[in-house]
């Protein structure tokens, strides 16, 4: 009796946003939390799980969220918040999600990690390419890359390498992935002194398929036989060169 009770007393589905259904920029809020405390205990595999729990978002990123998103993380007036806030559309502030719940109980950051200001940079990357805006995610592409440059600390290597990945899939989507090459080589260079391992394999593969998109078999083969084996490999990056080595194979050896 008493369970039909509570039954009759559930409020009837309203057509606004429920309390009880945490909102998208509640949930970047949340990831923005583990990525601080992954940077702070300097534990890779908590800023791994915010990236793998952002991808679970990605469809429900909007201009407006990650306008919101960014006042919260980044110093407002900073030179990131003033980079990125310029590479998203304005929208109609009717279409802003609110985030009351939250909002008091977190207040913006005053003085931003490095580890929380790339993984914005990664945010709006993210959103650019699902939005089909190649040419504002190539540049801001290029501006994480630049970013990334000036930081060594081994907590970015997760975010780094996933940046890596867009930077180069930027302009491979644009038609200039030769662009590229020379700088590629670089970051490799910086990766090795770093020892980020992660970094090092990352760039590795996506230099072996920078040659090979345009058929520079012999440079590719004597980049390949110079590598480097690790140890501690990303699951999809060892996939990723398994299938690049595959193809080299059949185009060399032809």
């Amino acid at each position: 009796m008493t369970q039909d009770v509570e039954m009759k007393e559930q409020p009837a589905p309203s057509n606004s946003v429920p309390s009880s259904s945490p909102s998208t920029l509640h949930h970047l809020k949340e990831i923005a939390s583990l990525i601080e405390t992954g940077a702070y205990d300097r534990e890779a595999r908590r800023i791994l799980r915010a990236i793998r729990l952002t991808m679970a978002l990605r469809r429900k990123l909007k201009a407006s969220v990650l306008s919101s998103f960014l006042s919260f993380a980044l110093t407002p007036g900073s030179e990131a918040f003033t980079r990125l806030s310029s590479y998203l559309p304005k929208e109609d502030e009717n279409e802003m999600e609110v985030d009351t719940a939250t909002s008091t109980a977190q207040p913006p950051a005053k003085h931003s990690l490095p580890e929380l200001e790339i993984y914005c940079y990664l945010l709006v990357l993210i959103f650019l390419i699902d939005q089909k805006k190649y040419d504002e995610a190539k540049a801001c592409s290029s501006a994480s890359i630049a970013r990334l440059k000036n930081l060594n600390r081994r907590t970015l290597d997760v975010l780094a390498a996933r940046l890596y990945l867009y930077y180069s899939l930027c302009y491979e989507l644009t038609g200039t992935l030769s662009e590229i090459r020379s700088n590629l080589l670089a970051l490799h260079r910086i990766a090795t002194l770093r020892h980020d391992e992660l970094g090092q394999e990352t760039l590795l593969n996506l230099l072996l398929r920078n040659y090979l998109h345009y058929n520079l078999y012999d440079q590719a083969e004597k980049l390949r036989s110079k590598a480097p084996r690790f140890e501690a490999h990303s699951n999809q990056q060892v996939s990723h060169g398994l299938l690049l080595s595959f193809s080299l194979n059949c185009k060399f050896h032809s």
